[in-house]
């Protein structure tokens, strides 16, 4: 059921590092990518995969790590994701794909879930570093970066109280995430 699916495709920042994610896979969620719409057809979306130690150590040096967990500087050696996907639109295609990225990132974060797995959507990159490690055109516009690997973390979904969106972990870890009620989201 699709309303599972979303539930379980929370943002996840702990990982079992060593539960591998094939290349395969990652072909696999690309391949749910490509078949997502795309504005006017155009399809200008591409992609970077890394499931190597090596490479996946080096873009996790380009992320920032959960913003509003300002005592956390991102997993420790053992939490790491064990794969990455870098989102990048090709601008001589579409300079604005802002609706193509939402759609492919959300297409590939629910069959990773389908799968077994989790992610987490970066934004905050440093772009220019990011470009330089794996010379990537200028062409290409980087857009996200999406961690993938196996959650070793509970997320949990409460309603949100004082206005606050915050996310935040208690003292065992656990992650919690506030969300607003379907009432305060209708017109």
């Amino acid at each position: 059921m699709i309303k599972d699916l979303i539930l379980k495709n929370r943002s996840y920042r702990r990982f079992y590092q060593n539960a591998e994610i094939k290349k395969e896979i990652l072909l696999e969620l690309i391949e749910l990518a490509r078949l997502t719409s795309s504005g006017g057809n155009l399809q200008p979306l591409k992609f970077l995969l890394s499931n190597s130690k090596k490479d996946n150590e080096k873009i996790f040096s380009c992320l920032k790590w959960a913003g509003y967990l300002k005592d956390w500087d991102g997993p420790e050696e053992g939490e790491k994701p064990s794969a990455y996907i870098v989102v990048m639109n090709d601008i001589r295609i579409n300079k604005e794909a802002d609706f193509d990225v939402a759609l492919a990132v959300q297409s590939v974060l629910l069959g990773a879930v389908e799968k077994g797995f989790g992610g987490c959507i970066f934004g905050s990159v440093d772009k220019t570093k990011l470009r330089e490690i794996f010379s990537i055109p200028k062409e290409y516009n980087i857009r996200l970066v999406i961690a993938l690997g196996k959650p070793r973390e509970i997320v949990k979904i409460e309603d949100i109280k004082d206005n606050d969106v915050k996310y935040w972990r208690d003292e065992k870890g656990v992650h919690h995430v506030p969300k607003r009620s379907l009432k305060d989201l209708i017109f």
